[in-house]
């Protein structure tokens, strides 16, 4: 226990969660726009999603390229939940377009909070359980799995596009306020800082989670994993198990980034279970640094800042050239990212420190 606490990248995570603490507390003080509030609001999400693609990536080996699925499954079922307080549960605009007389019954499951956090759960878990059961259990590994989520990626976003009567199609769920109400404008300033700081909790909890999992004999036999796959096996450890399980874990977390976000965000598109979605969310973990948990949050926020940033000034036309030339930089010079390049120069110093004081 005292070895996490003083662990200097559980400190590092302590000191980005003190920083989101005060942001809100700025824009009250009138410091800070509600709009970059709201923006830090998405990057906790991103974060989140960016945890559970560390903790399957960067500690197992598996580079999954669909996670935006998963994502999108989260926050579609929190769209639709929130869409159905909107309109007194009964069937939206875009349903009577596509023909529709009465509430599909995929929607039904939506009209109860606690029906839609189990939804939000339930299909993301399922899903990813099939797909890791049998991947895993046929050996499929490396770059074959990575093109099997991609293709399931594709696979769903043109399916939800074909079901424009009860996804809207391209349109996507639209014009939706929070759990708490509209979080837009200074009228609606406390509920803003009810729904960042319910995100941020959140946030810890799946941060503290995750890493107390990896602190047990899970975390090793992981890493052991990724280390030597076939080694494990005759271990005699169930590897399909166990790297299933960490997919599915992975999945829930990104459907709840994806349901954290959709509070935020005001609406969900088939954008965001895109394939290049998908891979933005592999370059924030790569850019953070893989196989360290804060160096997801860490590639999250900053990626993303940089985005926000970059697509509103004058590199507007550029800014995907810069964010990809970055992410180049760093696969090639930086693989471990910048927390391992920063934990790579502490060790050195370390060192040097050591032989000096024996030199002495």
């Amino acid at each position: 226990m005292k070895k996490a606490v003083k662990d200097p990248k559980n400190i590092t995570f302590a000191l980005i969660a003190v920083i989101l603490v005060c942001m809100p507390l700025l824009y009250t003080a009138g410091l800070l726009k509600s709009t970059m509030v709201i923006f830090l609001g998405k990057c906790i999400a991103f974060a989140i999603v960016a945890i559970g693609l560390d903790i399957i990536w960067g500690y197992t080996g598996i580079l999954s390229l669909g996670h935006g699925l998963y994502f999108a499954l989260g926050a579609y079922g929190m769209g639709m939940y929130l869409k159905m307080q909107a309109t007194g549960g009964r069937i939206t605009d875009f349903m009577q377009v596509g023909g529709l007389t009465k509430l599909p019954a995929i929607w039904k499951p939506f009209l109860s909070l606690p029906a839609s956090i189990l939804m939000i759960i339930l299909v993301p878990a399922l899903l990813a359980g099939v797909i890791g059961y049998f991947s895993f259990k046929n050996r499929i590994k490396g770059v074959y799995f990575s093109i099997i989520t991609q293709a399931l990626t594709w696979a769903a976003y043109s399916l939800f596009i074909a079901l424009s009567p009860y996804t809207n199609g391209n349109v996507g769920i639209t014009e939706i306020q929070s759990l708490v109400g509209s979080v837009k404008g200074k009228a609606n300033g406390g509920n803003l800082m009810v729904l960042f700081y319910a995100a941020l909790v959140l946030l810890v909890l799946i941060y503290a989670l995750s890493c107390f999992l990896l602190s047990t004999k899970l975390g090793k036999i992981l890493i052991a994993i990724q280390d030597g796959e076939n080694r494990t096996y005759f271990s005699g450890y169930c590897v399909s198990r166990y790297k299933n399980f960490v997919y599915i874990l992975s999945a829930v977390f990104a459907a709840i980034a994806g349901a954290v976000f959709v509070n935020f965000n005001g609406s969900i598109t088939p954008t965001q279970m895109t394939i290049s979605y998908s891979v933005t969310m592999v370059i924030w973990v790569a850019v953070g640094g893989r196989g360290t948990l804060v160096g997801a949050v860490i590639g999250a926020f900053l990626i993303n800042l940089c985005e926000y940033n970059l697509s509103s000034g004058s590199l507007v036309e550029i800014w995907q050239y810069v964010i990809g030339i970055l992410f180049t930089l760093t696969v090639l010079f930086f693989k471990s990212g910048i927390v391992g390049v920063i934990s790579e120069k502490a060790a050195a110093l370390r060192r040097k420190k050591k032989m000096k004081e024996a030199e002495a």
